[in-house]
C-alpha cells in the first residue's frame, strides 16, 4: 500500500464513521490541514499518526494494527535536500530537536563528520556553509542546531554516539579549531549518560562504514545520503540498523582510553598550529 493507497483508506475509514474530517483531527491531536493532506496522498504519516487517527474514528484494534502495519511499510520516506533547503533547512532543525526532545534513547554513527550535537559554532558553520544559504538561512539554521545541543545536557537520556577515527583527523576547519572541537568532544564524553566511542582505524573489522545514520528509541532511523533525508520506520529495517550500531560499538574504544586517543589527535593539531601550519579558515567553505 503506497501513502496515496493509504491515504485513500484512511479517508474512506473516516467517512464510513460519519465523522467531520474536523472532529477526526482533534481527536488525532492534529491540524485539519495535516489530516487533509494525509487523506490526499500528499503526506505520509508516521504509524503513531495512523494509530492516533484510527483511535480518533473508532475502528477495532484489528484493523488499527492492519493499517499501522501498512504505514509502517509506507514510511520509507526520503526527502530530497532541495526540497529541505527551499522549505528552510531550520525548519528541519527545529522538527528534529522537537523529536530529541521527546525520544529516550539515542544511538547515533558517524563515519565522516563530527556529529550535530557535539559541534562546536565554528565546526557547524563551516558544515553548513556548503549548503549555499543566504546569510538569514544561514544563521537561523546554525541557531537551531546548537540550540538543539541543549539535549545533551537532559541526563533523563541515554546518548550514545560512535565516530569513526578520521571523523577526527578529517580538516573541516583550522588546526586550532579543530583542536577546539575535540577538546568539546572530551568534555561531553564525561558526561554520565553520555557514551562516545571511537572506532580505531588500526582494529580488524567485520563491517563498512557505508554511511551515517540515527536510532531513536528503537522505533525511528534517520538516515542521510548526499541528496536526501531518508526516515525509516518499519521495524525489520530498524533492527538492521541497531545491529549495525551495536556490531561497531563492539569494536571501539570508550571511556579513558577513547579520551587518551581523543587527545593525542588533539595535541597533534595543537602541535601543528603552534609551528605556524595552515588549514582551512573557521568560517568554512
Amino acid at each position: 500500500m503506497n501513502r496515496a493507497q493509504l491515504g485513500a483508506a484512511l479517508r474512506a475509514l473516516r467517512k464510513a464513521s460519519e465523522k467531520e474530517a474536523k472532529a477526526v483531527a482533534r481527536g488525532a491531536v492534529m491540524s485539519p490541514s495535516k489530516l487533509s493532506k494525509i487523506e490526499n496522498g500528499r503526506l505520509i504519516p508516521s504509524p503513531q499518526d495512523v494509530a492516533r487517527i484510527l483511535t480518533a474514528i473508532g475502528v477495532s484494534d484489528e484493523v488499527k494494527g492492519e493499517y499501522i502495519e501498512a504505514s509502517r511499510e509506507a514510511t520509507t520516506e526520503a526527502v530530497a535536500w532541495r526540497l529541505l533547503k527551499r522549505s528552510g533547512i531550520h525548519k528541519s532543525q527545529q522538527a528534529t530537536r522537537a523529536l530529541e526532545a521527546q525520544m529516550s534513547t539515542l544511538r547515533l554513527f558517524q563515519p565522516a563528520l563530527v556529529p550535530g550535537l557535539l559541534q562546536t559554532p565554528e565546526y557547524v558553520r563551516c558544515i553548513l556553509s556548503r549548503h549555499g544559504l543566504s546569510k538569514d538561512s544561514l544563521l537561523r539554521t546554525i541557531s537551531g542546531r546548537l540550540e538543539r545541543q541543549e539535549v545533551l545536557y537532559d541526563s533523563s537520556k541515554e546518548l550514545r554516539f560512535i565516530i569513526t577515527e578520521p571523523v577526527l583527523r578529517w580538516r573541516m576547519v583550522s588546526p586550532q579549531m579543530m583542536a577546539a572541537q575535540l577538546d568539546r568532544m572530551i568534555s561531553i564524553s564525561r558526561l554520565a549518560h553520555v557514551d562516545i566511542r571511537i572506532v580505531p582505524l588500526g582494529v580488524q573489522q567485520c563491517d563498512v562504514p557505508s554511511h551515517s545514520f540515527v536510532i531513536r528509541d528503537d522505533r525511528m532511523v534517520a538516515v542521510e545520503t548526499m541528496h536526501a533525508k531518508m526516515t525509516v520506520t518499519d521495524p525489520r529495517d530498524v533492527e538492521i540498523y541497531i545491529r549495525k550500531f551495536e556490531g561497531f560499538g563492539r569494536v571501539a574504544v570508550s571511556g579513558d582510553a577513547m579520551r587518551v586517543m581523543v587527545e593525542e589527535i588533539r595535541d597533534d593539531f595543537l602541535r601543528e598550529q603552534e609551528s605556524g601550519g595552515s588549514g582551512p579558515d573557521s568560517g568554512g567553505r
